[in-house]
């Protein structure tokens, strides 16, 4: 190396190291540059410096340090009556309280019993949402066995609601031996509902929901299969039939279809079975005494314990459709707990021996 060359080195090293003296620092916002290492310069071409990548930033959670963010406990949600539907009016004149229709054709007795009240058009307007809830409890034997519903009377009400312009005429129920599906085939109901133009629907646990029961004496709340309540009509087709615990089931029992947690109600039964009333309310009731079960109820399993009866009963009134149903079965309403809970609630009345009833024989 030349002298010419030494002492340009000399310069420049010296100036850099009187700069870090100074404490001169890289420019802010500058990744920080790294100690220079002086070497013996060579001829020939200064080498390509290589690019320096950015530095990566990697952040890490201690290992055992607990998560502080503060635990979000849900608000409860206060269950809600969602109730859209109102109970049929009282009869005007020209129709009757209760309608009793005797016969051998299933369908007549049925449109003569409703006929008798006034007629479906009083219950069920163009354009209407109709629930229709029969009782399919079981799914051990088809309907000749009077467990559940007679079909025909099932599609024959579906049928007038569908020539009374309703929107949909769905039919629905939670059986308590076998699945829904199977409950539905071999009782003879979703063929004949179909038939008719209406829709089985299976209920789905989803739609279940905690709902206030304001009128309740016992019970102050309860889950409820909330499309029975939103629907515009509701009409309740139970079968009659014998209870080993309520002594009979008939309309107002029906309704324990559209709950959960059922085995629960039996607690104090009457009351309890008159609170649901009081939130479902029923447009229609209709039962089906075509056959009736007289023993081994609410299951059955005899054609021995079945009663044919050839008859159907209608009211706006599910209470008094109760005390009437009763006197298939030698009693009266008073000797029903439910029956006398709901006429003390007021939600119905149970003296029928004041109370105008149509009986149509065809």
């Amino acid at each position: 190396m030349s002298l010419t060359s030494r002492r340009a080195f000399l310069r420049a090293t010296l100036a850099l190291l009187a700069a870090g003296a100074a404490g001169c620092g890289p420019t802010p916002g500058a990744p920080a540059a790294s100690t220079p290492v002086l070497s013996q310069p060579t001829s020939g071409p200064t080498p390509p410096v290589p690019a320096t990548a950015a530095p990566t930033l990697v952040t890490r959670q201690p290992a055992g340090l607990a998560d502080t963010t503060p635990a979000v406990t849900p608000t409860p949600v206060e269950p809600t009556v969602v109730i859209t539907r109102q109970p049929s009016p009282s009869p005007t004149s020209g129709q009757a309280y209760i309608a009793v229709a005797y016969g051998d054709s299933v369908e007549r007795i049925t449109r003569a019993a409703v006929a008798a009240l006034g007629g479906i058009e009083r219950f069920v307007k163009p354009g209407n949402d109709v629930i229709i809830k029969p009782n399919i409890c079981s799914a051990s034997y088809p309907f000749e066995y009077a467990a559940t519903t007679n079909p025909e009377v099932v599609a024959t009400l579906v049928k007038m609601c569908r020539e009374a312009g309703a929107k949909r005429v769905r039919v629905m129920d939670s059986p308590f031996s076998g699945t829904d599906g199977q409950a539905y085939v071999i009782s003879g109901i979703e063929q004949a509902v179909k038939q008719a133009g209406g829709d089985m629907e299976l209920m789905s646990r989803m739609k279940y929901q905690e709902t206030a029961i304001p009128d309740g004496r016992d019970i102050k709340k309860w889950p409820v299969y909330q499309d029975v309540l939103k629907a515009d009509v509701l009409i309740n087709v139970p079968i009659a039939k014998t209870h080993n615990l309520a002594k009979l089931t008939l309309g107002m029992k029906n309704l324990m279809g559209v709950i959960l947690d059922r085995s629960q109600i039996h607690y104090n039964m009457g009351q309890r079975l008159a609170d649901l009333l009081s939130l479902m309310k029923p447009s229609l009731t209709v039962v089906d005494a075509v056959r009736i079960l007289t023993r081994g109820g609410p299951t059955g399993g005899n054609l021995d314990w079945v009663k044919k009866l050839d008859t159907v009963v209608a009211s706006h009134d599910v209470v008094a459709a109760d005390a009437f149903a009763a006197t298939f079965f030698g009693m009266k309403g008073d000797d029903l707990d439910y029956v006398k809970a709901a006429a003390a609630m007021k939600l119905g009345r149970k003296d029928i021996e004041n109370i105008e009833i149509a009986r149509i024989q065809l």
